[in-house]
């Protein structure tokens, strides 16, 4: 290989190593590492209004293990597939059942009035609670957990709400545990719910 082309390769791998090494330091000094990987980044202050008429604030969420999930009433699908699947999981779970926040979150406070989701949530687990507010709350909370909703205006006239369709799993303490799948069996779900009691 000629002189000319190896001083050119030391020359870009010594660039390409210096890049590497400068991001890494600007992310360790700005805590960039932490805000992508820390818990601490989902979750915060909120208070909305429970189908039962009951103030829920993140307070609420202390001294037991909460399952959330955000959605909205008029979902054809995603949202009342989920609803069902947290419903199963609360049976399996029994008696201890009523040791777990579960919580469904509207990002359609527009629509998804206390009245609108105490008649819609009949269908599912009586320890099913949903929460809504006025939009400026409601918005406070999708912020504090990072959820993505936005309105699609439909040809009729309507709309929908494109959303994160993921269900959070928080600790007795409050703090964002992980995504939870509850695409298994309710009793597997159950099972791993219960070592957050």
């Amino acid at each position: 290989m000629a002189a000319g082309s190896s001083r050119s390769i030391v020359i870009i791998a010594s660039f390409g190593i210096s890049l590497v090494v400068g991001l890494l330091l600007v992310l360790g000094l700005t805590g960039g590492f932490r805000s992508v990987t820390a818990p601490s980044a989902i979750g915060g202050p909120f208070q909305l209004t429970s189908h039962l008429g009951e103030t829920v604030t993140e307070k609420s969420l202390q001294g037991r293990p909460s399952v959330i999930f955000f959605g909205f009433t008029h979902c054809p699908d995603v949202c009342p597939t989920a609803l069902f699947e947290m419903s199963e999981v609360l049976r399996a779970l029994g008696p201890d059942a009523k040791r777990v926040n579960a919580y469904f979150v509207s990002v359609d406070p527009e629509r998804d009035t206390v009245a609108v989701m105490k008649d819609y949530l009949a269908s599912f687990d009586p320890n099913l609670r949903g929460l809504t507010g006025d939009p400026a709350a409601v918005t406070k909370m999708i912020s504090a957990y990072r959820v993505y909703a936005k309105k699609v205006p439909q040809d009729n006239g309507e709309y929908t709400m494109d959303h994160t369709a993921l269900v959070y799993l928080m600790d007795r303490a409050g703090r964002f545990v992980k995504p939870i799948d509850l695409k298994r069996k309710p009793e597997e779900v159950a099972a791993e719910l219960k070592n957050y009691l």
